[in-house]
């Protein structure tokens, strides 16, 4: 019989995430929308960024720009961190917090679908491809010299023709982080993996109004959609009702089957154990007991 601690099989959810992430790249390429249409919206967020004095983008650009102590590797940052740390996390939750995982999965996906759709409903030029009369410099491209990538955005030189530009609105970078920040935080044991959950999302969404690829409200959005996107996962009928056990938070309640078996709600392909061996699992390590009584 299979401990409920057992993950989901690699493969399937490589499978998965596979053809997920190929259709969220796929339909940014195919959202790229008009070129003007995508200049009058950063120009309208620009406005109203400063009509509510929220466009803290511009003076951190400057920044960047001035001091390549700190432009440099923000435009490091920019170009790795967002396809390291969130497969990362991914790998590292199905290792050793499967429970977790199977919810932040599917947190994940449908997150990143709704950033598609908004790639689509709004396509957004970054300040950086703003004429530069409004005051931004692409550090990206300034820097390009120290880098892999070219002036065309953090795709490696060369390859920028197969990158959405305009796909600002809204932020993934900073959504992705704030879904490994949380992550991190609520699943993290030791003080400094859950420092490094809070500070990450924090850097990222520094580094993408410095670099002058995101607007703030692009950040404000990218959490929002996160935001959504946790609502929209715990909507599903698999995660309607979240456990309260040890490993709570994410995890859907166990649904009885039929010969006195159980399954974990939410499994891609259910694992099925008997329901003392589920009752078993949900009791406190003796190394958690021992230390919840000193």
């Amino acid at each position: 019989m299979t401990n409920r601690r057992q993950p989901p099989r690699w493969w399937a959810e490589l499978l998965l995430l596979g053809l997920v992430y190929g259709a969220y790249s796929g339909g940014r390429l195919l959202a790229r929308g008009d070129v003007q249409l995508a200049v009058d919206h950063g120009l309208a967020i620009l406005r109203l960024e400063e009509l509510l004095r929220l466009d803290f983008e511009r003076p951190l650009n400057r920044i960047f720009t001035h001091h390549g102590v700190l432009g440099i590797p923000a435009d490091f940052v920019y170009a790795s961190l967002h396809y390291l740390v969130t497969p990362a996390v991914l790998v590292w939750l199905y290792r050793r917090r499967p429970q977790q995982y199977r919810f932040a999965r599917t947190w994940l996906m449908m997150s990143t679908l709704l950033g598609l759709i908004g790639f689509a409903l709004v396509p957004t030029c970054p300040p950086r491809l703003l004429d530069a009369s409004y005051g931004f410099v692409d550090t990206m491209s300034r820097y390009s010299g120290y880098g892999w990538w070219g002036g065309e955005a953090s795709a490696p030189r060369g390859l920028g023709s197969f990158t959405n530009q305009f796909a600002a609105m809204p932020s993934l970078h900073v959504g992705w982080a704030l879904w490994c920040g949380i992550l991190l935080w609520r699943c993290g044991r030791r003080p400094l993996v859950r420092a490094l959950g809070a500070a990450y999302p924090a850097v990222t969404a520094l580094v993408v109004m410095g670099t002058a690829n995101h607007y703030f409200l692009d950040a404000v959005a990218g959490a929002a959609v996160m935001g959504i996107g946790f609502l929209a996962a715990r909507a599903l009928p698999a995660w309607s009702a979240p456990h309260t056990g040890r490993s709570a938070g994410f995890r859907g309640k166990s649904t009885i089957v039929s010969g006195g078996w159980d399954t974990s709600a939410g499994e891609l392909l259910p694992v099925q154990r008997s329901a003392t061996e589920d009752l078993a699992a949900d009791d406190p390590a003796p190394e958690d007991t021992a230390a919840a009584a000193r």
